[in-house]
């Protein structure tokens, strides 16, 4: 029985091609606007995750200065120093490194050629902290790191400007105006979310940043990575804790420091979007609701092309629930096809933006059944009025309607 009323079904829509199409629009542009906005909004998501995430996982920066702003309490900034550092690595638990680190922007020199590269003093923990590996080479050694060595790595885009593909290791470079020889190469981390090459850059110990670039012994950040048993929410106030015992804050006192915790910024940037891709996707979903009005006011034309057809029906044996079933299954198909139509193109236009925005392409099979079963509810809500009028039509007056 539900087979045969689908065939007429699928029959009644070939008959009329055009106004079946024209009626399926709106579901199909309804359907690819959410399936897309979805989607796009979920690539979004995971690439702002991505990008925070090649700072470091699970890693809290200690910058000086409040968050308000360097001098936010009105009172000079006090650097973090060599203690700030020696007083973490003794005292905090649930790190698995702790990198201090300071960060000019200077010019590179190679034989003839130049650019300008941030140059960041550190110690051989940075990488860890960093989730950042080798691509080939070595790190700095300890006695580099105690003695100030001129040696450094670089990244992808330096040796991409002075090496092209070559080996750069045991290379001499300038930094600046010291000579700095080259014993690694760090692997590609691409741009930030804020458009930022994290390959344009020297990593050098940080004993020689301070002697030959900065001219100082200020650190700039602490980079405070948390073992996997430690979430940043547990080791943040103990890194606070200790610096403000280090650094003699009394109670009454407000931090002359700041701790960013990623973990935090990458769920709150990730929240964000999610929320905007929801907004988007609810205002798409808008348009499924015109595409159901233009479903119920084509099968109420239909009903009244067919009125005579209906009373034929009613008249050789059929019942009500007959007519009102088969009125309905011609709208749930009509608004079916629309989702199945309406997701591919929805997909297709998320792919191009994925390659236009260089954005992972993130469908969710949830999203797409969703949207197709929510276009089938449409077709049979909207249809059930029609349906129902064809259905309680009058057998007499539905055979003497011309």
């Amino acid at each position: 029985m539900i087979w045969e009323t689908v065939r007429l079904a699928l029959r009644s829509v070939r008959r009329n091609a055009l106004r079946s199409f024209l009626t399926l629009l709106g579901i199909v542009i309804g359907v690819a606007a959410v399936i897309a906005m979805l989607t796009i909004g979920s690539g979004t998501t995971q690439k702002v995750k991505s990008d925070i995430a090649k700072l470091g996982s699970n890693l809290l920066v200690v910058r000086s200065g409040r968050a308000g702003g360097p001098s936010a309490n009105g009172n000079p900034v006090r650097p973090l120093n060599d203690r700030d550092v020696a007083a973490l690595v003794k005292h905090l638990s649930g790190a698995r490194a702790i990198a201090p680190a300071s960060q000019k922007q200077v010019r590179v020199v190679f034989g003839t050629q130049n650019l300008v590269a941030g140059v960041t003093g550190t110690t051989t923990d940075y990488l860890a902290a960093r989730d950042w590996k080798l691509a080939s080479g070595r790190s700095f050694s300890d006695s580099e790191t105690r003695s100030g060595t001129g040696v450094c790595l670089i990244g992808e885009t330096v040796r991409q400007q002075f090496f092209g593909a070559g080996d750069p290791e045991g290379q001499m470079i300038r930094v600046n105006r010291t000579g700095c020889k080259v014993i690694g190469l760090l692997e590609p981390k691409g741009f930030t979310g804020f458009g930022q090459d994290q390959d344009n850059v020297v990593l050098m110990p940080l004993l020689a940043y301070q002697r030959r670039i900065a001219g100082n012994r200020d650190i700039e950040s602490i980079y405070v990575a948390a073992d996997e048993t430690t979430p940043t929410t547990v080791l943040l106030p103990r890194v606070e804790g200790i610096l403000r015992d280090t650094r003699r804050i009394t109670p009454d006192q407000d931090d002359n420091f700041s701790i960013r915790d990623m973990t935090q910024i990458a769920d709150a940037m990730a929240s964000a979007t999610t929320t905007m891709t929801g907004m988007l996707g609810a205002v798409a979903g808008v348009s499924l609701l015109v595409g159901g009005i233009g479903i119920m006011n084509i099968m109420l034309v239909s009903v009244t092309e067919r009125t005579r057809e209906i009373g034929i029906r009613l008249a050789i044996g059929a019942h009500e629930k007959h007519i009102l079933i088969q009125f309905l299954v011609e709208a749930t198909v009509l608004s079916l096809l629309g989702g199945i139509i309406g997701v591919l193109l929805g997909l297709s236009l998320a792919g191009i933006a994925s390659l236009t925005l260089a954005i992972p392409f993130a469908p969710s099979p949830a999203t797409i059944l969703l949207a197709v079963g929510f276009s089938a509810l449409i077709g049979m809500v909207f249809g059930f009025f029609p349906a129902l009028r064809g259905a309680r039509l009058d057998p007499i007056d539905a055979l003497r309607h011309e």
